[in-house]
């Protein structure tokens, strides 16, 4: 996690927890003008638009007093929903079993794209089956995971 999501977690974290839902993850993405802070909250219950729209309210506030981000940019709250992105290693311990998706920041026995079952985590690795061949991710160099529906 780069040093700018750790400090907006920091300071977005307290203002979710305070209503009541739990900080899944952040991105950002920035590009000028169409730069886009997008949080995704959580909650035993499921998440509503209602709730969104009272974290957006919440994490603005907290955000125009702090000013983290120079630039323009969209905040967008949402649930992680079924495809959910996994960021911590707490998220894929709970995910044990599920078939998910996984892009690396680089190359790692000459690839970047993985799919298949997350058989854990050892340390700070990811255990992954594909094809019947376990692979041990380092966390630090994945770029972007996905839980992969079940219908």
């Amino acid at each position: 996690m780069s040093a700018k999501l750790k400090q907006l977690e920091t300071l977005i974290g307290p203002a979710v927890s305070s209503l009541g839902f739990e900080l899944w993850g952040i991105e950002y993405q920035s590009a000028g003008k169409n730069s886009t802070l997008r949080i995704f909250i959580d909650s035993p219950d499921g998440i509503s638009v209602d709730d969104c729209a009272k974290v957006s309210h919440q994490v603005s506030g907290v955000l125009d007093v702090e000013d983290p981000i120079k630039e323009q940019y969209l905040l967008e709250v949402s649930s992680p929903g079924m495809d959910r992105p996994l960021y911590r290693l707490e998220h894929y311990q709970l995910y044990v079993g599920h078939t998910v998706q996984i892009r690396l920041r680089v190359p790692f026995e000459g690839r970047r794209k993985f799919k298949g079952i997350l058989n854990g985590t050892e340390g700070e690795d990811v255990l992954l089956v594909v094809d019947d061949e376990e692979y041990i991710l380092p966390l630090d160099i994945i770029d972007k995971a996905n839980v992969v529906p079940q219908f």
